[in-house]
């Protein structure tokens, strides 16, 4: 993984002293909150329903062992003994006290890691498939291409203030894991006959107005990645909507100007910046990739006996490598998902305990490396087949053996109205409910794989437009609601779900589920996956079921 360099270290050390002093400045009555707001979403700090929250950037999902230490014990010393992870692959606190905020950060620059562009109208966190390097299907390893992009787009002084927040995604792989459609430029990694080079998406997006991002360019040699990225963002920085923030992503501009005129107006600006400065050396390129080797795995001859022996005679491990082990690429080899959805816990977080315990694992099995995926867990990227058994047992102490990985039970959720000031709703309890209903396993491998997401407002950050089943909570009336929405799907065929009709109570919203279950499990046929048989026999029988009027007993 990168490693800063000096120049790294003091730009990360200069901003905390710089948030140090504008903190001591606010809390003495020096700097207005007008005067102190921009300064503290530089650095990440948001102010919540309840408290501050603070969220920390992961670049790229990658953490050491000792960077997830020293969060565990940020969480302990400053927070409430817990962090939680993201669907930008970033970890947030949730109840830091301002005054602490700037040693938080000073203890994070020890491990070089920082808050800077988690927050504000700039170039956030780029994020990417959480098995890259390591996946079977893995064409191109995107990770050094995050790095070049982090790189460029750290402090850009031309993009610290955009029409809106801007999200960057890239993919490698045959599967497309990092949902790269779904953000404001979504980058495919290919390898035309040897030549490394993009496809290149813009305009996608979820929110208050979900769409699929557009290809501009077929393929773009890997040198120009950069002058072609920045052409994107000042056509966007020119012509994107200032006047009304609902209408500001670049998902409108290129919906407003069709993708032709804005494909145009990107070569156009890019004609005078191709071949100049920003052009990658194939020398630079090899410099960030050296960061990026793959580790001293071991010469295995293929799967290991006692591995394979332990998963056809148990029948228990055998589900948690069905759903929680990924193949790897390496022979004897795989990546294992420590699934944070465990029934009774807000998704996506942890404890610092557990943090502590995964950061030993990491040690001990995979190479001191973890990974967060936008799915909001955590990942070994690096373990032997023979070690499975083991990890196993260690996350099941953990509490993170649940084996739902991809199942309806593995909620992608926002903190929503519980924290958020933000949300119409809260999106928590939601999923509790849900979770309970579905509790037993043997049912939850019968249904098979079904992405089910909540967000508690319009921003979407539970991504409810791509889940199979996605809920959103609205405001109606001062009171709580629940739009549920089918048919949702990220990857190569992304698709926004589509609205069933009105919102329900939040303790109906259980039932409505269980109807859908029961919809979808009356039309399958033989093992069909929920997104097939919504595909096949459309939103109407599930509407009908949903909407039916119960029998009186009167």
């Amino acid at each position: 993984m990168y490693r800063y360099d000096e120049f790294d270290q003091k730009i990360v050390d200069q901003r905390v002293a710089q948030f140090r002093d504008q903190t001591r400045r606010y809390l003495a009555g020096e700097l207005t909150e007008d005067q102190f707001r921009p300064l503290r979403l530089q650095n990440g700090l948001y102010v919540q329903r309840h408290a501050p929250m603070l969220r920390i950037a992961v670049p790229y999902g990658l953490l050491s062992s000792r960077q997830l230490r020293t969060l565990a014990m940020i969480a302990s010393k400053y927070d409430r003994g817990y962090g939680h992870f993201s669907t930008r692959q970033n970890l947030q606190f949730n109840w830091p006290e301002l005054a602490k905020v700037p040693e938080i950060l000073a203890e994070l620059a020890t491990v070089q890691m920082h808050a800077i562009q988690t927050s504000g109208n700039c170039i956030r966190n780029t994020t990417t498939d959480q098995f890259a390097g390591v996946a079977h299907d893995e064409m191109v390893d995107p990770r050094p291409w995050c790095e070049i992009i982090r790189q460029w787009s750290t402090f850009h002084p031309e993009f610290a203030h955009l029409p809106r927040k801007f999200k960057i995604a890239i993919n490698g792989a045959r599967e497309d894991r990092a949902a790269i459609l779904v953000h404001d430029i979504g980058l495919e990694v290919v390898d035309r006959n040897g030549e490394v080079g993009f496809k290149v998406f813009v305009g996608g997006g979820l929110g208050r107005t979900p769409i699929i991002g557009e290809l501009v360019n077929e393929f773009l040699p890997k040198e120009h990645l950069l002058s072609y990225l920045e052409a994107i963002l000042r056509v966007y920085n020119r012509y994107g909507r200032r006047d009304n923030k609902y209408k500001a992503r670049i998902k409108i501009l290129v919906k407003a100007l069709g993708v032709e005129v804005f494909a145009a107006k990107v070569a156009q600006e890019w004609a005078f910046l191709k071949d100049g400065a920003l052009t990658l050396t194939q020398t630079e390129i090899d410099r960030i990739t050296t960061f990026f080797v793959p580790p001293t795995y071991e010469k295995l001859a293929g799967d290991d006996a006692s591995f394979l022996k332990l998963r056809d005679e148990n029948k228990a491990f055998a589900r948690w490598v069905e759903r929680n082990v990924f193949p790897h690429k390496v022979p004897g080899y795989a990546a294992v998902t420590l699934s944070l959805k465990p029934t009774g816990v807000p998704p996506g977080d942890a404890t610092a305990d557990q943090m502590e315990g995964v950061a030993a694992l990491a040690e001990q099995y995979s190479f001191g490396e973890v990974r967060v995926s936008h799915e909001q867990n955590l990942i070994l990227a690096d373990v032997k087949q023979s070690d499975l058994p083991l990890i196993w047992e260690a996350a099941k102490k953990l509490g993170f053996a649940t084996p739902n990985i991809g199942l309806i039970t593995d909620i992608v959720c926002c903190p929503g109205g519980d924290f958020c000031s933000l949300a119409n709703a809260k999106s928590i309890p939601v999923a509790e409910s849900i979770q309970k209903l579905f509790d037993d396993l043997d049912y939850l491998f019968d249904l098979g794989e079904i992405d089910l997401n909540i967000s508690g407002c319009m921003n979407s950050c539970g991504h409810h437009h791509v889940g199979h089943i996605g809920i959103l909570g609205v405001d109606k009336n001062g009171s709580e609601w629940y739009q549920v929405a089918l048919g949702g799907r990220q990857g190569r065929d992304a698709q926004i779900g589509k609205v069933i009709g009105p919102s329900f109570a939040q303790d109906e919203v259980p039932a409505v589920i269980g109807k859908i279950i029961s919809v979808f499990l009356e039309n399958r046929q033989a093992g069909e996956p929920f997104i097939d048989v919504f595909d096949r026999i459309g939103i109407e029988p599930f509407k009908t079921r949903v909407y039916a009027k119960e029998p009186s007993h009167g």
